[in-house]
């Protein structure tokens, strides 16, 4: 009866030693789990605060949102070269943050505050134009000072920034279709006479001298810019400006 018990238990151990190998095999064969989303580490964002004017310890460059940093804002009065005077100040409200560096930014609604250096009306100058210099943007923490530039007025073909002219915008002059037209009609009421005397000279002279007339006082002859409340402006920051107390 012992021998019995001893042969069935060598020959067991080996068929036991195969099924556990086997398995071991099956399961290495397995392909691996996907993660689950939940356990899949994502890089964390940089986290965003609102400026305070405080530095935090941190150094006066981590708060300076970059030149040529361009954003859009609001009129907040009305502008034009025909009542507009020089000197005179405008407002206007910024649209967009200010993104400084490390997730720093002035929320809009700020409020920047500037006036109109220059005024040149499309009756004197041939062209309207409008010199505006920002002075200054008002914020929770104090007024800090800023030096930018209209770069566009978005949605308003009418007028444009003066290229080579910092600051400058100048309202489109007539062109060369509106000139030309304006002859065509100018050369028509200039032969009216010498058509109705029977005249071809004095018809073909008055209506060269009124075409003549007509293209000059066209080609020459500006539309006044106007730049009503609520007309976007694009800003391009020309210096650095630090959101931070002085």
């Amino acid at each position: 009866m012992n021998r019995l018990r001893v042969r069935v238990f060598f020959i067991s151990t080996p068929i036991l030693a195969v099924t556990l190998s086997a398995a071991i095999a099956l399961r290495a064969q397995d392909p691996p789990q996907e993660a689950s989303k939940e356990t899949i580490a994502q890089a964390p964002e940089t986290p965003r605060h609102r400026v305070d004017g405080e530095r935090h310890g941190l150094p006066p460059e981590t708060f300076a949102v970059a030149p040529g940093t361009k954003f859009l804002v609001k009129l907040e009065d009305d502008l034009s070269t025909k009542g507009t005077q020089e000197n005179s100040t405008f407002r206007v409200k910024t649209l967009e943050p200010l993104e400084a560096g490390s997730g720093f930014y002035l929320p809009s609604g700020a409020e920047i505050e500037g006036h109109v250096s220059r005024v040149e009306p499309a009756a004197v100058a041939g062209r309207a134009k409008l010199w505006l210099t920002f002075d200054e943007i008002h914020t929770r923490f104090g007024d800090l000072p800023i030096v930018a530039e209209v770069t566009s007025v978005p949605g308003d073909h009418s007028v444009k920034p003066s290229p080579n002219q910092e600051g400058v915008i100048a309202g489109r002059t007539s062109t060369e279709q509106d000139a030309a037209a304006a002859a065509a009609r100018g050369a028509a009421i200039g032969a009216v006479k010498g058509v109705k005397d029977k005249d071809k000279k004095e018809a073909a002279e008055g209506a060269a001298l009124g075409a003549i007339n007509a293209y000059l006082m066209e080609s020459g002859r500006g539309r006044e810019l106007n730049l009503p409340q609520g007309a976007k402006l694009e800003l391009e920051l020309e210096r650095a400006l630090y959101l931070v107390k002085d």
